[in-house]
């Protein structure tokens, strides 16, 4: 049976790029301006991507003197964005360490009435320490416990959504009866880190939940994956590892009963698009000088909980030995374990690593024509590597209107992306099934095909 390829745009400030704000393709609109997001979005859905997404941030950082900051809290961004579209998915990044699974069902379950069926959760278990500080905790909170925190944040949630029955809503004006308590269950949840009695004080949404993403890519966060995400945002920097992740959390989801075809992999890809490769190269080039030293050690000091980098030169060659051990890493393992497999193979300096890591933090960069971009997804999507992309342009908008002007076509003329929505839920577009009620499933809506 045909595959679809997905496409997700990922807005990032004024591009992934760390200097993009620099560039005159950036958008000179306010990271607090409504408008710069909803265009964006009806860009994206003019092209029929599948979602939009927005990471979140719950700390400043040390980088604002140089790195463009300040963007719009993610969930009230995607209520805003709702009301200016009416088929692209939404997603929004929210953290099980520092939210409440009361507040953060009721929050997308609203936003996914509001759409009418087309919001996501990107669920993170938040490993800054920054952020620690800001919600009162002095102590970093280890990797496995996080995790273990967040399965029964998501045992809750998934109980709160599935609270109502989808026929619970009476509306009978005439026999005075607006609900029927009887499809309202109170669940009682009793867990090793929430006591919640429910049930959510609205219906069921659209689609019975929200998609549930996840960006882990770790032993823990690949387990938390299978169990839970039916889409993962994840970051390989060459095909081999994006295929052997790919088959791994596939093989996951079928060891412990899941469909694979209801779990897609999307790996991060930011591309610098031009007329000739020598002339994408050079844009990717005048990015990197563009940058400030001293912020891209800030962010590999970060990803590796704090480590200290400041002995070594910009110009000194790189060893494994330099970095720590990211099984250690109490920060993002998966996103250690990216850098130090890049310094094994390639042996960069500090500089070349620290612009590597300046266009898409660790994610898939390439600098190349309209073919050569097209050409590299279809080969990852055809070779087990991908279900689709996350696309994280370096500059916003000017090299996602290059990605849709000159990529997208050829992706179309090769029978690999879509024409037009075929459905109006996120669900629909990625081909998901619409999830029973645990409480009442013979209610369910039919599930999407």
């Amino acid at each position: 049976m045909p595959r679809d390829l997905h496409l997700n745009l990922f807005i990032n400030s004024r591009g992934h790029h760390e200097a993009a704000w620099r560039h005159p393709g950036a958008t000179p609109r306010a990271l607090t301006d409504i408008r710069y997001y909803q265009d964006l979005a009806r860009a994206a859905e003019a092209a029929a991507f599948d979602s939009i997404f927005f990471a979140d941030h719950l700390a400043l950082g040390d980088e604002a003197a140089h790195v463009a900051k300040g963007q719009l809290e993610p969930i009230t961004t995607l209520a805003a964005v709702a009301g200016a579209t009416t088929h692209i998915g939404l997603i929004a990044t929210a953290s099980t360490s520092y939210t409440e699974p009361f507040n953060l069902a009721r929050q997308f379950a609203s936003i996914d009435h509001i759409s009418g069926g087309r919001v996501g959760w990107n669920i993170v278990t938040t490993w800054l320490p920054e952020a620690g500080r800001n919600f009162g905790e002095a102590k970093q909170t280890p990797h496995a416990e996080r995790y273990a925190q967040a399965d029964d944040f998501l045992d809750v949630v998934k109980k709160l959504w599935d609270s109502w029955a989808d026929d619970a809503v009476l509306d009978d004006r005439e026999g005075g009866r607006f609900a029927d308590p009887a499809r309202i269950r109170r669940f009682d949840h009793q867990g090793p880190h929430y006591q919640v009695a429910g049930p959510l004080n609205l219906p069921r949404g659209p689609q019975g939940r929200p998609v549930l993403v996840q960006a882990g890519s770790s032993d823990t966060g690949r387990g938390f994956a299978a169990r839970h995400a039916e889409a993962v945002f994840t970051a390989h920097l060459e095909k081999q590892a994006a295929q052997g992740f790919h088959a791994d959390l596939k093989a996951r989801a079928r060891a412990i009963g899941r469909d694979p075809s209801q779990i897609l992999v999307l790996p991060g890809i930011s591309p610098v698009i031009a007329g000739t490769e020598a002339e994408a190269q050079r844009l990717q080039r005048e990015l990197n000088e563009l940058t400030d030293p001293a912020v891209g050690l800030a962010r590999l000091s970060a990803r590796f909980g704090g480590h200290d980098f400041s002995h070594l030169s910009l110009d000194q060659v790189l060893r494994v030995e330099d970095f720590p051990d990211p099984a250690t890493v109490q920060a993002a393992q998966s996103r250690a374990a990216v850098i130090t497999a890049l310094v094994a193979r390639e042996r960069p300096t500090l500089r070349a690593l620290l612009h590597s890591l300046s266009g898409a933090r660790g994610h898939f960069s390439l600098a190349g024509t309209p073919e050569q971009v097209a050409a590299v997804i279809e080969d990852w999507f055809t070779t087990g590597a991908a279900d689709g992309f996350n696309v994280m342009p370096p500059v916003l908008p000017a090299l996602f209107d290059a990605f849709v002007a000159e990529v997208v076509p050829i992706l179309r003329r090769r029978g690999l992306f879509r024409q037009g929505y075929s459905g109006t839920t996120l669900r629909d577009h990625l081909g998901l099934r619409r999830p029973d009620s645990q409480f009442f499933p013979a209610t369910g809506i039919a599930a999407a095909a």
